[in-house]
């Protein structure tokens, strides 16, 4: 356990002391290679986590998203997210405790609910009114609230495949996800909305 810690306290001052990461750090590998095929889970009940959790994600570079590194962690967000012990919608990778900027996102907009990943994600157009809808989160355990979200959003990301940007419209439910995972790249959390929204 001591470890652990160690390891989320090094990357996380890593983070704040060296501005953006071109590639993968060694603790980084670490988290990604040693851990089984579920990651644990940080939390803001946990000071070392919350400094995690509370710092923007840096993106992937086009060798990082080639590596076996990559592969392992798309296979264990999903895994993780889709664990009993999580059983969620979404999962960023701050909540693993890497500040790279990618998400795994149940696709309710599509047949079969599939989990999908998505690298250098951003949200680059909001469409329509905020609705609220209740919202929880893995890493802030036993806590819910309504939030104000859109339903119609354009989301770019960058596709393993071809290393080059793509961009999606994303309506509904499924669009709530995207915004609540994007937030966690920005070290930003649900309950920041319900403490800062005006009561209705």
């Amino acid at each position: 356990m001591k470890t652990k810690l160690l390891i989320v306290l090094c990357l996380a001052l890593g983070l704040a002391a060296c501005g953006p990461r071109t590639g993968w750090t060694d603790a980084e590998r670490r988290l990604i290679t040693e851990s089984d095929s579920v990651m644990r889970v940080l939390t803001v009940e946990d000071p070392a986590d919350l400094v995690v959790l509370r710092t923007p994600a840096d993106s992937l570079t086009p060798a990082m998203l080639r590596s076996p590194e990559y592969a392992a962690l798309q296979a264990k967000l999903v895994r993780t997210v889709t664990d009993p012990s999580q059983d969620g919608v979404g999962i960023a990778g701050p909540q693993v405790g890497l500040s790279r900027r990618v998400i795994a996102v149940m696709r309710f907009d599509k047949w079969g609910d599939p989990f999908e990943v998505f690298p250098n994600i951003r949200i680059t157009a909001f469409r329509g009114e905020r609705e609220a809808g209740p919202e929880g989160c893995l890493s802030i355990p036993g806590r819910r609230g309504d939030v104000l979200r859109y339903q119609d959003i354009d989301i770019a990301y960058t596709s393993p495949k071809t290393l080059r940007d793509t961009a999606e419209r994303i309506l509904g439910f499924t669009a709530v996800i995207f915004q609540h995972e994007c937030d966690h790249l920005d070290g930003v959390l649900f309950t920041d909305y319900l403490d800062s929204e005006p009561k209705q």
